[in-house]
């Protein structure tokens, strides 16, 4: 497997694996029926970069994006979205793409990696997230309504990138 930046010849093969994932309604809290434009802009345009994972044979097989989590006195904390396409999921791709973003990350400047609303019902990704050394550090009870489920809990889980965080005097 590989991983490179998006370019923009990738964008319909990336709405290919995002799209049904937004449709969903049980990971993202964006609308199920967010537009093309709309999720272009959220995985594309808003980011500071989007990274895809390619197969020897060059299909995409997940996706992510970082960026600031939030502006200014906030921005030294990056967030990440992943996506894996439903084939590639359970080998290795998720991890695969969180390692590439906690180095990315690191090389960008950035102290921390912030997951805002990890939603309770996604077993996977809380386990993966935990296993790259990311920790539990708010449960905001109801904060995703889940398509299927309703309102369930969602997880903020964060991870420092640094071995120790300067204090300033």
């Amino acid at each position: 497997m590989k991983i490179r930046k998006y370019n923009s010849s990738n964008w319909a093969e990336i709405w290919t694996i995002i799209k049904p994932v937004f449709r969903a309604g049980e990971t993202y809290a964006y609308s199920p029926e967010i537009s093309e434009a709309a999720a272009h802009d959220i995985w594309i345009t808003s980011p500071k970069d989007t990274f895809i994972a390619l197969d020897d044979n060059g299909q995409i097989l997940g996706t992510y994006f970082i960026k600031p989590n939030q502006a200014e006195l906030g921005s030294h904390v990056c967030n990440c979205g992943y996506i894996v396409s439903e084939d590639a999921r359970g080998k290795g791709v998720a991890s695969s793409l969180c390692k590439h973003s906690l180095i990315l990350a690191k090389a960008l400047g950035f102290r921390a990696m912030q997951y805002n609303l990890v939603v309770s019902s996604n077993i996977a990704a809380i386990h993966l997230w935990k296993k790259h050394g990311f920790n539990v550090v708010g449960e905001l009870p109801g904060a995703f309504n889940s398509k299927s489920l309703g309102y369930v809990d969602a997880l903020v889980m964060y991870k420092e990138l640094e071995t120790t965080i300067k204090e300033t005097p």
